[in-house]
């Protein structure tokens, strides 16, 4: 970007929007400033975002509020072993005149929040993931286009893994975060049971509408970033792969398949809009560093040896670093 761009005035516009939108969320939202950040940070990516954590951390909450402040239509989706295709996507029904008549189902909508994803089979979850991918369904032979912008929020118990039905590899690498939501501070749940506690209810007011997250979503897009930072985003996930000739021995004795292209992809993607909520035109190799665990910790595949020695793939992804 240069000085006379407009993009630049764009980027500046976006950068105070975005310490809007974080002031706004944060009158529901105690703490959690990391995931909040990665969440909005892949709705202005076009990615989507698998978060893993216990029950009752206010996911639903969460994304609620960002739907709110964002203005966009919101729908939950509870997953369970008995969901059919047809009650995420719709269905064909016919009227009081016999003529068959498409009703929406639930993904119509902006942004998605897929309750416990892994508790329904393989089907189901195939019809959630031709949304992501293509932004559009197919019913009875028929296509419907989905409204943008379209995010998906799919959350996953790591506690509890009978009667579930984990996400293969190929489901999982169509997510571009994968955010770890941990328990709060003391303080902060001090400040969240004295907030949820009252008969108050604070209002979050709208920042944006979706013409404009649709505008910032190009201008990440847009972004020029240098040789050296693609070549770094590059050569660091080619050091997850056993085969590359980048891998270090860590690598080699611990990694049984590293991330693909999609994670370099995703790695210059987000970091592009790291620079941008930190007010910077063009990003880093901190940038990039930045965005590593939550893109490569659900690409990276440990082998029998890393699982027995209780080495992490985060503790895997820091090495690499």
């Amino acid at each position: 970007m240069t000085d006379k761009s407009p993009d630049v005035a764009l980027a500046d516009r976006f950068f105070e929007d975005f310490k809007k939108l974080k002031s706004e969320i944060s009158k529901v939202i105690i703490g959690q400033d990391e995931v909040v950040n990665l969440m909005l940070t892949s709705i202005f990516c076009q990615g989507h975002s698998l978060l893993v954590g216990v029950p009752g951390l206010a996911k639903t909450l969460l994304i609620q509020t960002i739907a709110s402040a964002l203005d966009l239509s919101f729908k939950r989706i509870q997953f369970t072993p008995d969901l059919m295709p047809s009650d995420i996507l719709g269905a064909e029904t016919i009227d009081k005149d016999r003529n068959f008549k498409f009703i929406q189902g639930p993904i119509f909508a902006n942004i998605i929040l897929a309750d416990e994803i892994n508790r329904t089979p393989p089907k189901t979850q195939a019809a959630l993931l031709e949304a992501m991918q293509e932004y559009s369904v197919t019913v009875a032979g028929q296509h419907f286009p989905l409204e943008r912008p379209f995010f998906v929020l799919a959350t996953q118990n790591p506690i509890e893994q009978e009667g579930t039905y984990p996400l293969p590899e190929a489901q999982l690498d169509r997510f571009l975060f994968n955010i770890s939501l941990t328990y709060p501070s003391f303080q902060s749940e001090v400040d969240i049971v004295k907030n949820t506690t009252t008969d108050e209810k604070p209002t979050v007011n709208h920042v944006l509408g979706a013409k404009e997250v649709m505008e910032y979503q190009h201008l990440v897009r847009r972004v020029p970033v240098a040789d050296n930072v693609i070549e770094y985003a590059v050569g660091l996930v080619h050091k997850t792969r056993f085969e590359s000739e980048k891998a270090p021995s860590i690598t080699k004795e611990y990694i049984e398949w590293g991330a693909g292209p999609r994670a370099s992809q995703s790695l210059i993607i987000a970091a592009k809009c790291n620079a941008l909520i930190n007010g910077k035109y063009s990003p880093d190799i901190e940038d990039v560093q930045a965005v590593v665990l939550p893109i490569l910790q659900h690409r990276i595949v440990r082998n029998f040896k890393a699982e027995a020695e209780g080495i992490t793939i985060a503790k895997l992804i820091e090495d690499l670093l």
